[in-house]
Protein backbone atom coordinates (compact mmCIF):
# COMPACT_ATOMS: atom_id res chain seq x y z
CA UNK A 1 0.00 0.00 0.00
CA UNK A 2 1.44 3.33 -0.96
CA UNK A 3 2.50 5.36 2.18
CA UNK A 4 0.65 8.52 1.27
CA UNK A 5 -2.91 6.64 0.70
CA UNK A 6 -2.50 4.44 4.07
CA UNK A 7 -1.78 7.43 6.18
CA UNK A 8 -4.75 8.98 4.65
CA UNK A 9 -6.94 6.03 4.90
CA UNK A 10 -5.64 5.85 8.48
CA UNK A 11 -6.91 8.80 9.30
CA UNK A 12 -10.09 8.23 8.53
CA UNK A 13 -10.29 5.66 10.63
CA UNK A 14 -8.19 7.26 13.22
CA UNK A 15 -11.63 7.63 16.03
CA UNK A 16 -11.69 3.10 15.84
CA UNK A 17 -8.25 3.38 17.13
CA UNK A 18 -7.20 4.63 21.16
CA UNK A 19 -4.65 6.62 20.74
CA UNK A 20 -2.70 4.97 23.29
CA UNK A 21 -2.17 2.08 20.61
CA UNK A 22 -1.49 4.02 17.76
CA UNK A 23 2.52 3.56 17.70
CA UNK A 24 1.93 -0.55 18.33
CA UNK A 25 -0.28 -0.62 15.13
CA UNK A 26 1.91 1.17 12.96
CA UNK A 27 4.44 -1.39 13.80
CA UNK A 28 1.80 -4.25 13.89
CA UNK A 29 1.41 -3.22 9.85
CA UNK A 30 4.77 -3.11 9.40
CA UNK A 31 4.90 -6.84 10.37
CA UNK A 32 2.05 -8.34 8.70
CA UNK A 33 3.07 -6.65 5.62
CA UNK A 34 6.74 -8.50 6.14
CA UNK A 35 4.44 -11.90 7.01
CA UNK A 36 2.69 -11.44 3.43
CA UNK A 37 6.30 -11.04 1.98
CA UNK A 38 7.45 -13.86 3.72
CA UNK A 39 4.37 -16.33 2.81
CA UNK A 40 4.50 -14.95 -0.87
CA UNK A 41 4.24 -17.70 -3.41
CA UNK A 42 3.08 -20.16 -1.15
CA UNK A 43 -0.20 -20.37 -2.17
CA UNK A 44 -1.97 -19.16 -5.19
CA UNK A 45 -5.67 -18.42 -5.30
CA UNK A 46 -7.41 -18.90 -8.52
CA UNK A 47 -10.27 -16.70 -7.38
CA UNK A 48 -10.16 -12.83 -7.90
CA UNK A 49 -11.22 -10.62 -5.38
CA UNK A 50 -11.63 -7.65 -7.32
CA UNK A 51 -14.25 -9.80 -9.47
CA UNK A 52 -16.10 -11.73 -7.24
CA UNK A 53 -18.15 -10.42 -4.10
CA UNK A 54 -17.60 -11.53 -0.44
CA UNK A 55 -20.48 -13.62 -0.26
CA UNK A 56 -19.40 -15.36 -3.94
CA UNK A 57 -15.75 -16.24 -2.42
CA UNK A 58 -16.99 -17.72 1.16
CA UNK A 59 -19.63 -19.82 -1.44
CA UNK A 60 -16.73 -21.35 -3.37
CA UNK A 61 -14.82 -22.10 -0.71
CA UNK A 62 -18.31 -23.93 1.54
CA UNK A 63 -18.40 -25.53 -1.89
CA UNK A 64 -14.81 -26.70 -2.41
CA UNK A 65 -14.45 -27.86 1.12
CA UNK A 66 -18.06 -29.65 1.24
CA UNK A 67 -16.58 -31.72 -1.76
CA UNK A 68 -13.67 -32.76 0.02
CA UNK A 69 -15.78 -33.59 3.07
CA UNK A 70 -18.23 -35.69 0.41
CA UNK A 71 -15.15 -38.10 -0.55
CA UNK A 72 -13.79 -39.40 2.56
CA UNK A 73 -14.49 -42.64 3.87
CA UNK A 74 -12.21 -42.29 6.86
CA UNK A 75 -13.58 -45.76 8.44
CA UNK A 76 -11.61 -47.33 5.15
CA UNK A 77 -8.44 -45.70 5.06
CA UNK A 78 -5.25 -47.36 5.40
CA UNK A 79 -2.60 -46.47 7.95
CA UNK A 80 -0.21 -43.04 7.33
CA UNK A 81 3.47 -43.67 7.87
CA UNK A 82 4.46 -43.97 11.56
CA UNK A 83 6.58 -40.80 11.14
CA UNK A 84 3.64 -37.20 11.19
CA UNK A 85 5.55 -34.93 13.25
CA UNK A 86 3.88 -33.27 16.38
CA UNK A 87 6.87 -30.87 16.36
CA UNK A 88 6.98 -28.88 19.22
CA UNK A 89 3.65 -27.57 18.99
CA UNK A 90 0.99 -26.64 21.80
CA UNK A 91 -0.82 -29.76 23.20
CA UNK A 92 -4.32 -29.62 24.70
CA UNK A 93 -4.51 -32.75 26.95
CA UNK A 94 -2.29 -35.18 28.60
CA UNK A 95 1.40 -35.25 27.30
CA UNK A 96 1.72 -38.69 28.04
CA UNK A 97 -1.42 -39.70 26.72
CA UNK A 98 -1.55 -43.26 24.22
CA UNK A 99 -3.26 -41.63 21.07
CA UNK A 100 -2.49 -37.98 19.57
CA UNK A 101 -5.10 -35.91 17.22
CA UNK A 102 -2.26 -34.15 15.19
CA UNK A 103 -4.17 -30.94 13.82
CA UNK A 104 -3.39 -28.79 10.82
CA UNK A 105 -5.49 -25.74 11.41
CA UNK A 106 -6.47 -22.20 10.26
CA UNK A 107 -7.79 -19.96 12.62
CA UNK A 108 -9.55 -17.75 10.23
CA UNK A 109 -10.93 -21.26 8.59
CA UNK A 110 -14.55 -21.41 9.25
CA UNK A 111 -14.97 -25.11 9.09
CA UNK A 112 -12.04 -24.83 11.61
CA UNK A 113 -13.98 -23.18 14.11
CA UNK A 114 -16.95 -25.47 13.40
CA UNK A 115 -14.82 -28.12 14.32
CA UNK A 116 -13.22 -26.41 17.68
CA UNK A 117 -16.94 -25.15 18.51
CA UNK A 118 -18.93 -28.47 17.54
CA UNK A 119 -16.70 -31.92 17.88
CA UNK A 120 -13.90 -30.61 20.31
CA UNK A 121 -15.57 -29.98 22.78
CA UNK A 122 -17.41 -33.67 22.95
CA UNK A 123 -13.74 -34.92 22.19
CA UNK A 124 -12.48 -33.21 25.51
CA UNK A 125 -15.67 -35.33 27.26
CA UNK A 126 -14.91 -38.18 25.84
CA UNK A 127 -11.42 -38.67 25.85
CA UNK A 128 -8.67 -35.73 26.62
CA UNK A 129 -10.31 -34.93 29.54
CA UNK A 130 -9.84 -38.80 30.53
CA UNK A 131 -5.93 -38.80 29.47
CA UNK A 132 -6.66 -41.81 26.63
CA UNK A 133 -6.17 -38.78 23.80
CA UNK A 134 -4.30 -35.69 23.47
CA UNK A 135 -4.06 -32.65 20.55
CA UNK A 136 -1.23 -31.08 18.53
CA UNK A 137 -2.25 -27.46 17.34
CA UNK A 138 -0.34 -27.37 14.19
CA UNK A 139 -0.68 -23.85 12.10
CA UNK A 140 -1.77 -24.25 8.63
CA UNK A 141 -2.79 -20.49 7.65
CA UNK A 142 -3.60 -20.19 4.23
CA UNK A 143 -2.77 -16.63 3.53
CA UNK A 144 -3.92 -16.22 0.08
CA UNK A 145 -7.62 -16.51 1.13
CA UNK A 146 -7.51 -15.65 4.97
CA UNK A 147 -4.79 -12.77 5.76
CA UNK A 148 -5.52 -12.61 9.36
CA UNK A 149 -4.93 -16.26 10.20
CA UNK A 150 -1.17 -15.68 10.15
CA UNK A 151 -1.49 -13.16 12.91
CA UNK A 152 -3.96 -14.63 14.86
CA UNK A 153 -1.40 -17.98 14.91
CA UNK A 154 1.30 -15.85 16.23
CA UNK A 155 -0.94 -14.41 19.04
CA UNK A 156 -1.83 -17.88 19.89
CA UNK A 157 2.01 -18.95 19.52
CA UNK A 158 2.23 -16.11 21.86
CA UNK A 159 0.03 -16.91 24.44
CA UNK A 160 1.28 -20.13 24.54
CA UNK A 161 4.62 -19.21 25.56
CA UNK A 162 2.66 -17.91 28.60
CA UNK A 163 0.98 -21.35 29.14
CA UNK A 164 -2.50 -20.58 28.14
CA UNK A 165 -2.94 -21.67 24.67
CA UNK A 166 -6.05 -22.92 24.97
CA UNK A 167 -7.53 -20.03 26.43
CA UNK A 168 -6.26 -17.49 23.05
CA UNK A 169 -7.16 -20.74 21.05
CA UNK A 170 -10.58 -20.91 22.12
CA UNK A 171 -11.44 -16.96 22.01
CA UNK A 172 -9.90 -16.83 18.76
CA UNK A 173 -12.57 -19.16 17.31
CA UNK A 174 -15.63 -18.00 19.45
CA UNK A 175 -15.30 -14.94 18.07
CA UNK A 176 -13.59 -15.77 14.42
CA UNK A 177 -16.75 -13.11 13.59
CA UNK A 178 -15.32 -10.01 15.06
CA UNK A 179 -11.62 -10.03 13.81
CA UNK A 180 -12.17 -12.24 10.63
CA UNK A 181 -13.15 -9.41 8.25
CA UNK A 182 -11.36 -6.58 9.84
CA UNK A 183 -8.52 -4.88 8.62
CA UNK A 184 -5.34 -6.35 10.13
CA UNK A 185 -4.44 -3.68 11.93
CA UNK A 186 -7.61 -3.85 13.63
CA UNK A 187 -7.66 -7.60 14.36
CA UNK A 188 -4.49 -7.09 15.81
CA UNK A 189 -5.72 -4.87 18.26
CA UNK A 190 -8.58 -7.49 19.05
CA UNK A 191 -6.12 -9.77 19.48
CA UNK A 192 -4.12 -7.61 22.41
CA UNK A 193 -7.80 -7.07 23.78
CA UNK A 194 -8.11 -11.03 24.21
CA UNK A 195 -4.55 -11.40 25.71
CA UNK A 196 -5.76 -8.89 28.53
CA UNK A 197 -9.32 -10.89 28.73
CA UNK A 198 -7.59 -14.21 29.62
CA UNK A 199 -5.12 -11.83 31.77
CA UNK A 200 -1.65 -12.60 29.49
CA UNK A 201 1.76 -10.49 30.84
CA UNK A 202 0.60 -7.74 28.37
CA UNK A 203 4.00 -6.42 27.94
CA UNK A 204 5.14 -9.71 27.14
CA UNK A 205 2.67 -10.63 24.90
CA UNK A 206 2.83 -7.19 23.10
CA UNK A 207 6.15 -7.35 22.14
CA UNK A 208 5.79 -11.27 20.85
CA UNK A 209 2.89 -10.47 18.70
CA UNK A 210 4.17 -6.66 17.02
CA UNK A 211 7.96 -8.63 16.16
CA UNK A 212 6.19 -11.86 14.80
CA UNK A 213 8.10 -14.04 17.02
CA UNK A 214 6.97 -17.30 15.67
CA UNK A 215 6.59 -16.68 11.86
CA UNK A 216 9.45 -18.85 11.60
CA UNK A 217 7.69 -21.72 13.42
CA UNK A 218 4.76 -21.11 11.25
CA UNK A 219 6.27 -21.69 8.24
CA UNK A 220 7.65 -25.16 9.67
CA UNK A 221 4.29 -26.06 10.14
CA UNK A 222 3.19 -25.33 6.80
CA UNK A 223 6.06 -26.79 5.30
CA UNK A 224 5.12 -30.09 7.25
CA UNK A 225 1.97 -30.30 6.60
CA UNK A 226 2.16 -29.76 2.36
CA UNK A 227 4.92 -32.67 2.86
CA UNK A 228 2.28 -35.11 4.65
CA UNK A 229 -0.17 -34.17 1.80
CA UNK A 230 -2.38 -31.44 3.69
CA UNK A 231 -4.16 -29.11 1.31
CA UNK A 232 -7.09 -27.51 2.95
CA UNK A 233 -7.95 -27.24 6.57
CA UNK A 234 -8.56 -28.86 9.02
CA UNK A 235 -6.73 -31.89 8.56
CA UNK A 236 -6.70 -34.59 11.01
CA UNK A 237 -3.68 -37.17 11.53
CA UNK A 238 -4.87 -39.64 14.35
CA UNK A 239 -2.81 -42.07 16.23
CA UNK A 240 0.79 -42.84 17.28
CA UNK A 241 4.36 -43.78 16.21
CA UNK A 242 3.34 -47.58 17.03
CA UNK A 243 1.04 -48.24 15.02
CA UNK A 244 0.75 -45.25 12.09
CA UNK A 245 -1.47 -42.61 11.38
CA UNK A 246 -5.51 -42.28 10.20
CA UNK A 247 -6.02 -39.37 8.05
CA UNK A 248 -9.51 -37.13 8.18
CA UNK A 249 -10.34 -34.27 6.56
CA UNK A 250 -12.25 -31.24 7.03
CA UNK A 251 -14.45 -30.71 10.04
CA UNK A 252 -15.65 -33.99 10.55
CA UNK A 253 -18.44 -35.31 13.23
CA UNK A 254 -17.61 -36.73 16.24
CA UNK A 255 -18.33 -40.03 15.25
CA UNK A 256 -15.79 -40.41 12.27
CA UNK A 257 -12.65 -39.10 15.05
CA UNK A 258 -14.96 -42.40 17.51
CA UNK A 259 -14.43 -44.79 14.61
CA UNK A 260 -10.92 -44.14 14.49
CA UNK A 261 -9.66 -43.78 17.95
CA UNK A 262 -12.11 -46.66 19.61
CA UNK A 263 -10.31 -48.73 17.21
CA UNK A 264 -7.10 -47.62 17.76
CA UNK A 265 -7.05 -48.11 21.51
CA UNK A 266 -8.50 -51.60 21.21
CA UNK A 267 -5.16 -52.30 19.04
Amino acid sequence: MDEEIFVEDFKKNEKMVKKSTFNSLIIGIIIITGIAAFFAGSYVSNLNSEQVSQKELEDAIAQLELKILEKQLPTNQPNLPAKISADDDPIIGNPDAEITIIEFSDFQCPFCARFHIQTLPTLMEEYIEKGTVKLVFRDFPIQSIHPNAVPASVAAECANEQGKFKQMHDILFERQNQWSNLETIYAIELFNQYASEIQLEQEQFSSCLSTAKYVKEIQNDLNDGRTYGVTGTPGFFIGNEAIGFTELKGAQPFESFKKVIDRQLEN
